[in-house]
């Protein structure tokens, strides 16, 4: 749920300006106490939504937020967690902030990028969103080899086999026994028939007016 900037239109992209973002994770959540934070340090105009922080995406407010920031602005938020939950998130939403021209105010744990400790800031979490892809890569690649030994692992999801379905279709197959024989869905099947009949019927209409141009 997105509540909205606290102001009667959103702001064009400003320059100098501070701006501030509040975030809490589900709707039954208050966002009076950041807010609070906000406006005693200043901020003027603040951004808010009722989001979860572990995804970027659909995150209106906060993209706002960004987009508004000029030379000189800052973003504002009480603390990191508000910004995003991963690190490779945090990297991400920094670096637009630096594209910007602007900074970053965590005021809970006294982080301002505007200086020259406050742009070591921007380094470390780009290491530190490398180091924790770089453990869910490993995690996983270990989950797999558990997977392995244990004899259930499978694989990635099998590619559909375009040429297989045609071939077994001009062997006079069904597509209900092509499906079995593939272990495939019937649906799929279907869709890559109508594909084919479709390519071919292309092709014959192509063929005909070249010929009736000859």
């Amino acid at each position: 749920m997105t509540t909205g900037p606290q102001r009667t239109e959103p702001p064009a992209h400003t320059t100098g300006k501070l701006f501030g973002y509040a975030r809490v994770s589900t709707t039954d959540q208050d966002l009076a106490r950041q807010r609070q934070s906000l406006r005693h340090a200043d901020v003027g105009v603040i951004f808010e939504e009722k989001a979860s922080g572990t995804k970027r995406g659909g995150r209106t407010e906060l993209q706002k937020a960004l987009l508004a920031l000029g030379a000189g602005g800052a973003l504002a938020v009480t603390r990191l967690d508000r910004l995003g939950r991963s690190m490779r998130d945090l990297a991400k939403i920094a670096h637009d902030i630096e594209q910007a021209g602007a900074h970053l105010r965590v005021i809970e744990q006294s982080v301002d990028t505007s200086g020259a400790v406050g742009q070591a800031f921007y380094g470390m979490l780009a290491v530190f969103a490398a180091f924790e892809s770089d453990v869910r890569r490993e995690r996983q690649f270990e989950g797999i080899a558990v997977a392995k030994l244990q004899g259930v692992y499978r694989g990635g999801k099998p590619r559909l086999d375009r040429r297989r379905v045609k071939e077994l279709s001009s062997q006079g197959l069904g597509p209900a026994a092509i499906a079995r024989e593939l272990g495939m869905a019937r649906s799929s099947v279907y869709r890559l028939l109508d594909e084919a009949a479709s390519r071919h019927a292309t092709r014959t209409r192509c063929r005909q007016r070249r010929a009736a141009c000859a």
